[in-house]
């Protein structure tokens, strides 16, 4: 009995990864969906170990060896929705939350709109943050025809978005232009939660010749922003204010299409010789601000530099402080 004692206390331990998943739209365990186990941290990312299909009670089991941090990714309607597994964290009885998706928006609008205009030379970014909120219990999911409709001018570069799903990390998000020459679509569920959205593109600019642009999602609030030392003429906006560390000036857009004229450029951020952290805060900023959150004592003193999602992060702070400082302002009306 000694020797046998001794080789099962030789073998691997295997644990078992058990629980429910849950349908919080409707309340009730999901049948069907698919629970995949993956290891993280290794040069190649994340590597699917195992998978289980959950049963008519909607429990599920994978048995693994279990060895550092862990990631569960249950997909269900289209959508995936993921779980951390921290090492020395309970690995029994989980609950899965999944929701059921729907083509419509149902709940989900954009609570706060902020754009970032940064011209330079014969060029200017645009830096685009979505502050999007869903209330209800549909994940809001259109392969099809997409879920965020964005507006970039014809002349402008393809956008770049970034996604951060409700306790995500942000994520690369797909882009198609839609039967409109100027608008594009994000192929991105928005899940019940907060979903923010970061988009950066650029457009050739001339100094004091008229910019115009058009608003293609239902925004409750939209702000137009440029840096300090630019110049803005546009009728129709309402001054919030400047920023006081950095004098970035905000304006409330209470139309849903805007034209303005830009004079001035942005000056050039003055190189950090010997520092060595500039090439560093480029490779991690994304990551680094939606895992901890915006920051504006870290972010402000950067704000020309090359970081636009950490900038348009912060800039959304900032625009919801004002935005409550100018409560008497004129109240948007509806779209």
């Amino acid at each position: 009995m000694k020797v046998l004692a001794l080789l099962l206390a030789a073998l691997p331990a295997f644990a078992q990864i058990d629980g429910t998943v849950i349908n919080r739209s409707t309340g009730k365990p999901q049948a069907g969906a698919t629970v995949g186990l993956y290891t993280m941290g290794n040069k190649d990312g994340l590597e699917l170990v195992d998978q289980a299909k959950s049963d008519a009670s909607g429990k599920f089991a994978i048995k693994q060896n279990l060895q550092g941090p862990l990631l569960i990714r249950t997909a269900f309607g289209g959508i995936t929705y993921n779980h951390m597994l921290p090492p020395g964290t309970p690995t029994s009885g989980l609950a899965l939350d999944v929701y059921d998706a729907s083509k419509q928006p149902g709940a989900a609008k954009v609570e706060k709109h902020m754009i970032l205009f940064e011209p330079s030379g014969g060029q200017m970014a645009v830096t685009e943050t979505y502050l999007m909120k869903n209330d209800g219990k549909t994940a809001w999911y259109d392969p099809d025809g997409g879920t965020l409709k964005l507006f970039v001018p014809a002349n402008g570069s393809k956008p770049e978005v970034r996604a951060t799903a409700p306790g995500g990390a942000p994520i690369g998000a797909a882009v198609n232009k839609t039967a409109r020459p100027d608008i594009w679509s994000v192929d991105f569920a928005v899940k019940p939660g907060d979903t923010r959205f970061d988009v950066t593109y650029t457009v050739p600019y001339k100094e004091g010749e008229p910019f115009a642009g058009k608003i293609a999602s239902k925004d409750d609030n939209t702000y137009l922003i440029v840096p300090n030392g630019i110049d803005i003429k546009a009728e129709g906006l309402n001054d919030l204010g400047s920023e006081p560390r950095t004098q970035a000036h905000i304006w409330g857009l209470t139309a849903n299409a805007y034209k303005i004229a830009l004079t001035g450029n942005v000056a050039p951020a003055a190189a950090d010789s010997g520092s060595g952290d500039s090439g560093s805060d480029s490779g991690s900023g994304d990551s680094g601000s939606a895992d901890s959150g915006p920051k504006i004592e870290a972010i402000m003193p950067r704000i020309y530099k090359t970081a636009p999602f950490i900038l348009g992060c912060a800039l959304g702070v900032l625009a919801l402080g004002l935005a409550l400082l100018y409560r008497a302002s004129p109240e948007r009306g509806s779209r």
